[in-house]
């Protein structure tokens, strides 16, 4: 209970003891709200480019993992919405729903045509190998004299 009178219908103005003191005024607490960008790491390792992106509870068949035109890496998918009972009443609602799709250009040294993905314990993990770099032939010159 606010000690606030409330002016936007059933939220107060600033209840310190409420959880989404920070959400937009009018917004209600079982609201949708949007998937819409995965959290992902990328790291170059000597022989790859390693993302990693957190998709807790996605199948893998709920994603696709591509690579287009001009070396571009995209990562989509959607969490649908749980099926919905009547006789349910949802008391608040804060993990996201809908699609996300994540674009990254890869560098040229990316082997695009062997790129791997895999899923485990709600983490994708996509690698593309890296071209070897050719080491610069050294020839080593006798000195006279």
């Amino acid at each position: 209970m606010s000690l606030i009178p409330s002016i936007f219908g059933n939220r107060s103005v600033f209840d310190p003891f409420s959880s989404d003191v920070w959400a937009p005024l009018g917004s209600s607490s079982n609201e949708v709200s949007t998937f819409a960008s995965a959290q992902v790491d990328w790291k170059e390792t000597p022989e790859a480019h390693v993302f990693k992106a957190d998709l807790p509870g996605l199948k893998k068949e709920e994603m696709k993992v591509e690579v287009e035109e001009g070396r571009v890496l995209q990562i989509s998918g959607e969490r649908s919405v749980e099926k919905e009972d009547k006789n349910d009443r949802w008391h608040r609602v804060e993990r996201g729903r809908g699609k996300f799709l994540r674009r990254f250009r890869l560098p040229e040294n990316a082997k695009i045509d062997q790129v791997k993905a895999s899923m485990e314990n709600g983490v994708l993990t996509v690698t593309v190998p890296k071209v070897e770099e050719k080491k610069p032939e050294v020839k080593s010159i006798q000195i006279t004299g």
